[in-house]
């Protein structure tokens, strides 16, 4: 646990150094997130624990750990909420979407709050199935709102604050200070093609 409380705010400082623009965070960053959790579970598990190659077709699942799926989500602020189920902007798919859904596995749920306190959140499949099946879809999942592009459909703010809070999630809560990191994006690109 120590070790994630203090590395993970410094390889997360890294991963949006290295999808920044003109001081602005790319869209990218996300994918970098997932690979340096990816990583962590590699490193705790074991390489033959973790399957990393699951087909784009299916959805939420990002890994599989002994097995079983893992969906690994971050959002950036104070508040819970923003966290897509599924990315789309077609208004027709995000319906169809909300009709079908019903959780389907765990979720790793990373909370980043710069200069303050978040934490990183296991949320079991069960506490899922029995909120969802408390509140329903409708209270559970977030449709965009029309005219808008908000890239896809969410868990309801309310539905995940239930569920970080729940009996059966465990949390690791994380000071996330920027580290301060002389870091190069190019760098490693450069010496690639330095290579002979």
């Amino acid at each position: 646990m120590a070790k994630i409380k203090r590395r993970l705010p410094y390889l997360f400082s890294l991963a949006e150094l290295e999808s920044s623009r003109a001081g602005k965070i790319g869209m990218e960053v996300g994918s970098l997130r997932e690979k340096v959790i990816v990583a962590l579970l590699i490193y705790k598990f074991g390489e033959a624990n973790v399957e990393t190659e699951i087909p784009i077709t299916q959805p939420e699942v990002d890994v599989r750990l002994f097995g079983q799926p893992l969906s690994i989500k971050t959002f950036t602020g104070k508040w819970f909420g923003g966290v897509k189920l599924i990315w789309t902007v077609d208004a027709r798919k995000a319906k169809q979407f909300r009709q079908a859904y019903y959780p389907h596995c765990d979720i790793l749920l990373i909370q980043i709050n710069w200069d303050n306190m978040g934490g990183l959140y296991y949320i079991p499949l069960e506490a899922q199935k029995r909120l969802f099946d408390k509140v329903g879809r409708r209270n559970y999942i977030k449709l965009p709102k029309p005219g808008t592009n908000p890239r896809g459909v969410e868990i309801s703010k309310e539905a995940l604050s239930s569920l970080v809070r729940d009996e059966m999630s465990k949390a690791i809560e994380i000071d996330w200070q920027r580290a301060k990191a002389d870091y190069d994006p190019y760098k490693r690109w450069v010496d690639y093609w330095r290579e002979d």
